[in-house]
């Protein structure tokens, strides 16, 4: 089973890429309050169809360059708009 992810479409400005934001809250070891961790990925988009606010489910995948180690599996919500 390969890793999965949930994240928010933030550009699709290059070509079959789109970087995907994923959100995420993570207890502080110390203090004990809940601070919001993002992470950045670059996604391998073959068919161009995800636009800027959508909401995307990504998958692992072997290196495609230097960045890309994730693939588009779906759009889970479009941006309104």
């Amino acid at each position: 089973m390969r890793k999965q992810r949930i994240g928010r479409v933030v550009s699709d400005r290059m070509q079959k890429t789109i970087v995907v934001v994923e959100d995420r809250l993570v207890k502080h070891p110390r203090y004990r309050k809940y601070v919001r961790r993002r992470t950045k990925y670059y996604v391998h988009d073959e068919r161009q169809l995800a636009k800027v606010g959508d909401i995307v489910r990504i998958e692992e995948t072997r290196p495609l360059s230097r960045l890309k180690r994730w693939r588009l599996v779906e759009i889970v919500r479009r941006a309104e708009g």
